[in-house]
């Protein structure tokens, strides 16, 4: 049984249409997108303002939501993401399986009610807080399959691989207890967790850490293990983040690291290179060629001190990119994009840096172009208002102050570059489900307490 909603204004990959009808199936599927179309019939829903489609959020450490904003302090005499790694090291050694679960169903209903449709878990918190495996392997990672599944989100599972604390293969330290697991062993957890992902309609795919925890020979087995099971999985890799990991990268190998990962391994369009701030131009052309996604999380590596990704450079390669929230110091994706932008005014001193040729508007260029890169990292259906994507949308308010008497394209500039840090949206559909309506989803009550006392329990240990 179709079911259909009428927007005055939605946002298609072509731009902006008047007078849009969509359909959609029992599965979620979009089956009709039809814009100029006549008064819709009696008793289809009406958007109560411009849709625009949902944004796939493609890099998450869910538990550390629970510590953004208590690292803000100077602990050394020169704060860096490595002091910062410290502290997060910490926070994770006490983290259990149901504190997990209850963090990850808050953040994922965060995220919903801020215009992210469907997340990418980079899930490495493995083991039991001794470092010894779980009775049952999986338990963390049924921990966040059960709050996706909670929360309504659409889910892309990626459990990490991680053996090194450096390039060469560096013993892991004791802070890393928790991460590590063999590369069989990671093969075998997939193996459990495919036909659960299939049964949640969640996508599963692998993640090498790095390139620095991940030793070559470890990451060759990996990725053949990964392809036996699904040779179209995603596979999402930390890679040149800091320039001291591009520094020590070099010592190691001679060669910077995104060069050294495209040299060694078969980077294709279902790679997803996280971060990648620090490529050279000959990086950028060769990274941009094998079509792999640029994951940008611009709030976290602003916080991180990490540096700022090159985006004319990525772009004039023809390279893909996405937004993720990774560390959670802010879940809202307009904010995403709005640092995205804003630190591309500064590197550059130009203003509109992410407008397109065939997009003027700011906004309007990025919310397209990230929807399509996170669809791509997240290996689902969910690449826009089109025909067999998922109906993953959001409805902005057009009453909401920084709105009022805009049109359709500047009122997503408004919601992106004006909003004040209060949210202009109203709804959000995944898979042609209603989950949040006047700006809250169902559950968020609920959420909001699990997350509290989760956190409460963590910060008094």
């Amino acid at each position: 049984m179709n079911q259909v909603i009428f927007a005055d204004n939605a946002l298609l990959p072509d731009g902006w249409r008047r007078n849009v009808l969509l359909g959609w199936d029992d599965q979620g599927r979009l089956t009709q997108v039809q814009a100029n179309a006549a008064t819709p019939p009696a008793g289809t829903a009406i958007a109560a303002g411009p849709l625009i489609p949902g944004m796939p959020n493609l890099h998450s450490h869910a538990f550390q939501r629970a510590f953004a904003g208590l690292t803000e302090y100077r602990g050394q005499a020169q704060d860096s993401f490595w002091s910062w790694r410290t502290l997060m090291y910490r926070f994770a050694a006490r983290l259990t399986p149901g504190q997990l679960e209850a963090i990850a169903f808050g953040l994922y209903v965060e995220m919903l009610e801020a215009g992210y449709t469907a997340v990418c878990e980079f899930h490495y918190v493995h083991q039991d807080t001794d470092g010894q495996p779980y009775a049952d392997d999986a338990t963390m990672a049924l921990a966040l399959l059960r709050a996706a599944q909670r929360a309504g989100i659409g889910f892309t599972l990626l459990p990490v691989l991680y053996q090194a604390s450096g390039f060469g293969g560096q013993s892991a330290n004791a802070d890393q207890r928790r991460f590590i697991r063999s590369t069989e062993s990671v093969l075998r957890l997939l193996e459990r967790l495919k036909p659960l992902c299939e049964g949640q309609a969640a996508r599963l795919g692998l993640a090498p850490h790095s390139l620095r925890a991940v030793p070559p020979q470890a990451l060759r087995e990996a990725l053949l293990g990964l392809d036996a099971i699904d040779a179209t999985a995603p596979v999402h890799i930390h890679v040149a983040e800091q320039i001291q990991e591009v520094n020590a990268c070099i010592a190691w190998s001679g060669q910077r690291p995104v060069a050294w990962l495209l040299d060694h391994a078969e980077v294709s369009q279902r790679w997803c290179l996280v971060h990648a701030t620090h490529m050279d131009a000959g990086e950028h052309a060769r990274a941009a060629a094998r079509g792999a996604v640029a994951g940008l999380c611009p709030t976290t590596e602003a916080n991180l001190g990490d540096g700022i990704f090159d985006l004319p450079a990525w772009r004039k390669a023809g390279g893909t990119w996405g937004i993720g929230s990774d560390s959670h110091i802010c879940v809202n994706a307009a904010e995403e994009l709005l640092m995205l932008e804003y630190s591309q005014r500064l590197a550059t001193h130009q203003r509109s840096v992410g407008a397109t040729e065939a997009q003027s508007h700011v906004a309007s260029a990025l919310t397209l172009a990230a929807v399509q890169g996170g669809a791509q990292a997240a290996g689902r259906a969910i690449g826009g208002l089109a025909v067999g994507q998922q109906a993953d949308f959001v409805v902005l308010d057009s009453q909401h102050p920084a709105l009022l008497e805009l049109s359709a394209a500047d009122m997503l500039s408004a919601h992106v570059f004006a909003s004040h840090r209060s949210s202009a949206i109203t709804a959000v559909w995944v898979g042609g489900r209603p989950l949040v309506a006047a700006g809250h989803h169902h559950l968020h009550q609920r959420a909001r307490a699990d997350f509290a006392a989760a956190r409460k329990e963590l910060l008094v240990l």
